[in-house]
């Protein structure tokens, strides 16, 4: 049986990649984790998931937000 390659670091729109790339930094900067462009495996487990949860975190806010515009 052949193995099937399911990447999920695939986004839906190609074009999102920029954006989500610029919005990854700017949680790094807010939470104080220094990122580089491409690759930045010498992070620590620890500064890794502070960045992605200040991205969550950002993205749980946004939706809140667009939630109580809608009434």
């Amino acid at each position: 049986m052949a193995s099937k390659n399911n990447n999920s670091n695939q986004m839906a729109v190609p074009e999102a990649r920029a954006a989500m790339d610029r919005f990854k930094m700017e949680a790094a900067a807010e939470v104080g984790v220094n990122l580089k462009d491409g690759y930045n495996g010498e992070l620590t487990s620890r500064q890794a998931g502070s960045v992605g949860g200040q991205m969550v975190k950002k993205m749980v806010e946004a939706y809140e937000q667009n939630m109580a515009a809608r009434g």
